[in-house]
């Protein structure tokens, strides 16, 4: 009996082994493909979010990290794409986090001009309820275009919040928390922007760095 428990305990150790390395194999060889497909997405986005009108570079290749953890909801660094034409800064799509989303983070990204203007957002990663919270995807509802065209200074700053707490932007029926989250979220990416443009426009790249 011993020794039939030691040789099924062997070839179970054995069959684990042989699938782990498989399992290590088929990762090392994916690995560049998916590497190709996240970076021809986040290509697809941008293009979304920064017209292309205002750039002739190759905005993913031109990746800056931010650490500001009051502003963008984390206390990781977040990559950020600058957009130039003939050499010169005309736009930023800088990527941040609403952690208060009703059922935890919400990862967003938020185009703006260097003039400050939002020119578009979208988001890339959420957990929200179907049909309520989950409005926030462009798939699913155009509500994330409400930012687009909005400038935030002191004068405009009391319309950044939903309706049902004083400002311009509507919320969804049934789910206040998903939009009052993700529009304090932009608001904040957009302050620290205007905050921190000149130092950010100037950046090099340096997302390989850190």
């Amino acid at each position: 009996m011993k020794k039939s428990m030691i040789r099924n305990g062997l070839i179970l150790g054995i069959f684990a082994l042989i699938c782990t390395a498989l399992v290590a194999v088929v990762n090392h060889l994916t690995a560049d493909q998916i590497k190709q497909q996240e970076t021809q997405e986040l290509g697809r986005i941008l293009q979304q979010i920064i017209p292309t009108q205002l750039h002739d570079n190759r905005i993913t290749e031109h990746c800056i990290r931010i650490t500001a953890p009051a502003a963008l909801g984390t206390i990781n660094s977040m990559p950020a794409y600058i957009a130039t034409k003939d050499d010169i800064p005309t736009a930023i799509a800088m990527e941040t986090i609403a952690p208060d989303g009703y059922n935890g983070n919400i990862r967003i990204i938020v185009g703006i001009s260097a003039q400050g203007e939002v020119l578009g957002v979208r988001t890339l990663a959420q957990q929200e309820t179907p049909g309520l919270g989950d409005k926030i995807e462009i798939r699913k509802s155009d509500w994330v275009n409400s930012f687009k065209g909005m400038f935030l200074t002191p004068d405009t700053a009391s319309q950044w919040q939903v309706k049902k707490d004083g400002g311009s932007i509507d919320q969804f029926t049934g789910a206040t928390i998903t939009p009052r989250a993700y529009v304090k979220a932009v608001k904040n990416t957009v302050n620290y922007f205007n905050l921190h443009k000149s130092t950010l426009l100037k950046q090099t790249a340096n997302c390989e760095t850190i």
